[in-house]
């Protein structure tokens, strides 16, 4: 399915798109062609090919997640518009100046985290790119109108297991789609000499503890658990822990406390989009019957922004260090 992205009137895009629906395919992404800055050149994202007849010059956000792989490869100066949450502590100086020259289409979000926007505010930006699908704007819509959409390989619903080698390959598909394969080779280098550093920092041997990663819902509701299907399983792992809920293969599930307590994790991390980490970690604490918990009990419970685990991307190697920095050796 080729995509052209190009140009078309604001009047026309808002009429294709309200007469497209559809959904997302479940397959990750790689490239399927490579490139040296020619082009036509084709990823597969998602289950979908998606053909570009040049770099994309109109990148428009609708998700964080993409912003460190786009900071590597020095293509934030395409992004003409932002929409969601991207909390400061996630990036250095040199990325907040570029998000800072960004202008934000809206940061509203519902309950569980997800962005709220209307399809007429993103397509009347005339992208030749979007990157994160949200709930009311699929690809099938963006293909009526000619605009290519990339998700996170993680994030399309594949289940799977993802792990720190889903960061290389997705550098290598955003290199291919920008041009920009060679910067794309040299932040894998360096990626993978971080992981070596840290994995040699937490030895081979583990620090054989257990732990959960989990989202809780401030003020009250469900508690989230990540199993195998996570960025979380393997970050886990690499800080020498034994995730408790290693048997399940999802990538996120509702758990209650009375699971919590049978498995019963020496170490909590716990997850949030943005704001303040207290009301998070008390969302646990404050349970009735979490004073048992082990990871509680022992003060090991610690509170980090998602993008920290999920999906992988280089932040994940940040989190993995702070996780380290936290309860690793000799902490």
């Amino acid at each position: 399915m080729p995509l052209a992205p190009t140009r078309i009137t604001a009047t026309l895009l808002l009429a294709g798109a309200l007469a497209a629906c559809g959904g997302e395919a479940d397959e990750g992404s790689r490239p399927t062609s490579s490139s040296t800055g020619s082009y036509p050149v084709t990823v597969e994202n998602c289950g979908a090919d998606v053909t570009f007849e040049a770099d994309p010059a109109r990148v428009v956000l609708l998700k964080s997640s993409a912003v460190p792989f786009l900071h590597e490869l020095g293509v934030m100066d395409r992004v003409t518009a932002r929409a969601g949450q991207y909390p400061a502590d996630y990036y250095d100086d040199e990325t907040l100046a570029e998000l800072d020259g960004i202008p934000l289409l809206t940061d509203e979000l519902d309950s569980s985290g997800h962005l709220q926007i209307s399809q007429e505010v993103v397509i009347s930006q005339e992208p030749d790119l979007v990157l994160g699908q949200v709930d009311n704007l699929s690809r099938d819509t963006l293909d009526a109108v000619g605009i290519p959409l990339l998700e996170e390989p993680a994030l399309c619903g594949t289940g799977g297991r993802p792990g720190f080698d889903d960061v290389y390959d997705q550098l290598e598909t955003y290199g291919t789609v920008f041009g920009r394969e060679e910067q794309a080779e040299e932040a894998i280098t360096d990626l993978r000499s971080e992981l070596a550093e840290i994995e040699a920092e937490v030895g081979s041997e583990g620090s054989g503890r257990t732990a959960a990663v989990l989202y809780p819902t401030v003020g009250g509701g469900t508690t989230y658990a990540y199993g195998t299907g996570s960025m979380a399983h393997p970050q886990l792992e690499a800080a020498g822990f034994e995730n408790v809920f290693g048997d399940v293969d999802e990538r996120v599930f509702e758990v209650t406390l009375e699971e919590l307590l049978g498995r019963d994790p020496d170490v909590l991390v716990l997850l949030h989009s943005e704001g303040d980490p207290g009301p998070v970690e008390q969302a646990i604490t404050d349970l009735p019957g979490a004073d048992e918990l082990t990871a509680v009990r022992n003060g090991d419970v610690m509170t980090q922004l998602f993008n920290f685990t999920e999906p992988p991307s280089p932040l994940a190697f940040d989190g993995l260090a702070r996780i380290v920095e936290r309860f690793g050796p000799g902490s």
